[in-house]
């Protein structure tokens, strides 16, 4: 069993930032890549960041890329989204998710374990 715990959500005014952190336990963390989607109401979850096993390459979504940073911590099994100059658009409940292997995946069908999310509002 896979446990995934979002953290770091919260209310902040556009131009603002904030730091999502996912805690992962259960598997060998280190072994595969990790995932931040997010998901508005009536619309499908869309990709956002993944980083691959090393933590070495990236890849983002064209929303956010320049202001989002993902990494990874193996050694504390944790992965971070750095998220600044939020944007009201950016307006979503959050999850991180395990990848089914070690390269990058922007589609969902690529992870196979899901945190509960947590919720980032952005004021405009």
């Amino acid at each position: 069993q896979v446990n995934l715990i979002e953290s770091g959500g919260g209310l902040v005014q556009a131009g603002g930032s904030l730091r999502l952190s996912c805690a992962a336990s259960g598997s060998t963390f280190n072994a595969y890549a990790m995932g931040w989607f997010r998901q508005t109401p009536g619309k499908e979850r869309e990709f956002v960041a993944a980083v691959h096993w090393t933590g070495r390459e990236t890849d983002y979504a064209d929303a956010v890329k320049g202001r989002f940073t993902i990494s990874r911590d193996n050694a504390k099994n944790t992965l971070y989204l750095q998220m600044n100059n939020l944007k009201a658009e950016d307006t979503a409940v959050y999850y991180c998710a395990r990848a089914r292997g070690i390269g990058l995946v922007q589609n969902s069908q690529g992870y196979a374990y899901w945190g509960q999310g947590t919720q980032v509002t952005v004021s405009s």
